[in-house]
């Protein structure tokens, strides 16, 4: 796709897509080593920040030996005093930041200062509007967060994983009453959920207690896995995933009851009004959950318009294409679900494994191409599998990060619901979830040696704006690089997935800032599940294009800077190598680098 396309002239009214960029404070000439007051502050107060959740500890892998292993059996506490000591550490975190702001850090100690400063703010900004997040949401909540971690997180490599997942599996039950007792709280001042976001939960939760202890999916999974584990022997295992199930029956099944019950008593309370500003305070609550994501001061009503105008533009895009392959009757929407019907798969035999494959053949062949356009490539593997059960009715697909140590590798998940399957999107799904996009920026910046720990294993980070915004970008960069050669589908396919993303701003803003239904969201353009995720999560959506924008006028800067010296697989080294950091903070780490190269 050619650059003009971009229009990035839609920003003209708005100024930049963000905020003016803070420059990076450079050292003083005479400094020729980091600062190493700051670095040993920062490892310090990280540590403590890592601490608290030893979720996050065991997925980055932060720590090593006893301490680490400490941390593997334990799981975030729900308790209020528990949300009140994450804020006093940030809190005290951003006044430990604070005494550096004049000290001679190099680049990358400013870039992560301004990085742990931004997310410590947003840690102290949000926690006044927690409570507008239902705690058993069907995206985030306690219910399915505890069961995705434990069965595909939580590493089973030896014996001592095995104890802490027992030890991790006792705790449940105590973490879900302290979700009901926060929820209760909150539900008891008027913070109730829409309707079809507590029906969405309680079919999780019916089909989480449908099997019995000994099929639930935290036996079976620790069952599946431990079985390849060296040097475990039969009885131990067998021992293992007995003591599972005995305290599935005894103490995580009645938890779930509990949470089924709280949930039919709560059904007749709520209503079908969608929007975050059903809520007292519910358009403060927006306004604080749209700078969260994007990173940006962008208000509702402009980030709607950007919406409509990207829409606009590439809808008039797609139905030249449509029209190409003879689709030329109805709009857009009607002839890309015919292209959808034409190049369905037949019910049976069921497709799920060839579509499986399929997807694994397309990342497999992204990263060959990507060659073409990046000096950096991650050491990790990435593979691609089926949502897990609990979950496929609501997800959407998604990547999770390797295991540090290579025990896991990156995982694109794919929800294969069906009947019908969106076949022209599988590239471009592929491109954002795994390779270049959400594997390529992730993984590197996990395995970049320059950056201190607490930025590679993204303990303080720029939110969604820069993660998802680069993901996006990935997928404009394979129509830009003409990797939908002879396959128009796939090109509508991928257009059709940024358009979906511009549909996102439109139908995020309008449902809560404009009183919008959720009927109104799903005659948009956008499916049902899609719209009650919005709903679930006030201005996650508006994330993706928003941080996609900022990157390609990023691009077009440097390319107009250095002309000829513009180098593509530079730029992304610079994009890749910053890891995810605040859109402003990235807009002065490229200026930067545009000035060293003009130098």
């Amino acid at each position: 796709m050619k650059r003009s396309l971009i229009t990035l002239s839609l920003l003209a009214a708005f100024g930049s897509i963000v905020p003016a960029a803070p420059a990076l404070a450079a050292a003083p000439a005479a400094a020729s080593v980091p600062y190493a007051a700051f670095d040993q502050w920062a490892e310090r107060f990280s540590a403590d920040w890592a601490r608290q959740v030893p979720e996050m500890a065991t997925i980055s892998q932060y720590f090593s030996g006893k301490e680490q292993q400490a941390l593997d059996g334990q799981l975030t506490p729900q308790t209020p005093a528990a949300r009140a000591a994450r804020v006093a550490l940030a809190k005290q975190g951003l006044a430990g930041l604070a005494k550096f702001d004049k000290a001679p850090l190099d680049a990358t100690q400013r870039i992560s200062q301004q990085t742990m400063r931004w997310t410590l703010e947003n840690a102290v900004a949000n926690a006044a509007f927690e409570d507008f997040n239902f705690a058993f949401d069907q995206f985030r909540g306690v219910h399915v967060n505890l069961v995705n971690f434990l069965s595909n997180q939580h590493p089973i490599r030896n014996a001592d994983d095995i104890a802490n997942y027992q030890n991790r599996l006792e705790q449940v039950a105590e973490r879900v009453d302290e979700a009901l007792a926060r929820s209760r709280s909150a539900t008891a001042r008027g913070m109730l959920p829409p309707r079809f976001i507590l029906e969405r939960a309680q079919a999780q939760v019916d089909a989480f207690l449908k099997p019995d202890a000994v099929n639930n999916v935290l036996v079976s999974s620790l069952a599946e896995r431990s079985a390849k584990v060296q040097g475990l022997d039969a009885a131990q295992r067998q021992l293992a995933v007995a003591r599972a199930t005995a305290t599935v029956e005894r103490s995580v099944r009645p938890a779930w009851q509990r949470i089924a019950a709280y949930l039919a008593e709560l059904h007749p309370k709520t209503t079908a009004t969608a929007g975050i500003s059903r809520l007292p305070g519910g358009d403060k609550a927006y306004a604080r959950a749209l700078e969260n994501y994007t990173s940006t001061k962008l208000t509702a009503e402009q980030i709607h318009a950007i919406g409509l105008r990207e829409v606009a533009r590439l809808e008039a895009e797609m139905d030249k294409h449509l029209r190409s392959l003879g689709l030329t009757e109805g709009d857009v929407e009607t002839r890309m679900n015919q292209l959808d019907a034409r190049l369905s798969p037949p019910a049976s035999p069921d497709p799920r494994p060839e579509i499986l494959a399929k997807y694994k053949a397309y990342v497999k062949d992204a990263l060959e191409r990507s060659k073409a356009v990046f000096n950096l490539m991650p050491k990790a593997p990435v593979d691609v599998r089926r949502e897990p059960a609990i979950t496929e009715p609501t997800a959407a697909a998604h990547y999770t990060v390797p295991a540090p140590d290579g025990s896991l590798p990156g995982v694109f998940w794919v929800p294969l619901r069906g009947p019908s399957f969106n076949i022209p999107r599988m590239r471009s799904l592929s491109y954002h979830e795994a390779v270049p996009g959400h594997h390529f920026q992730l993984a590197i910046v996990q395995e970049e040696k320059g950056l201190p720990k607490y930025r590679s294993s993204r303990l303080f980070s720029g939110g969604s704006a820069n993660s998802e915004g680069w993901a996006l970008y990935a997928e404009r960069l394979a129509v830009e690089q003409g990797w939908y050669k002879d396959d128009v589908p796939g090109l509508l396919g991928a257009l059709g997935s940024e358009l979906f993303r511009a549909r996102r701003l439109v139908v995020d803003t309008g449902i809560h800032a404009k009183g919008w239904t959720r009927e109104q969201g799903i005659a948009y353009g956008i499916g049902a599940q899609e719209v009650e995720r919005y709903v679930a999560m006030p201005g996650q959506a508006c994330a993706y294009m928003i941080g996609m924008l900022r990157i390609l006028e990023l691009r077009e800067k440097a390319q107009k800077a250095l002309g000829a010296k513009f180098d593509l697989k530079a730029f992304h080294d610079v994009i890749l190598r910053a890891g995810v950091v605040p859109l402003d903070v990235l807009s002065a780490t490229v200026e930067s680098w545009i000035a060293s190269q003009k130098a």
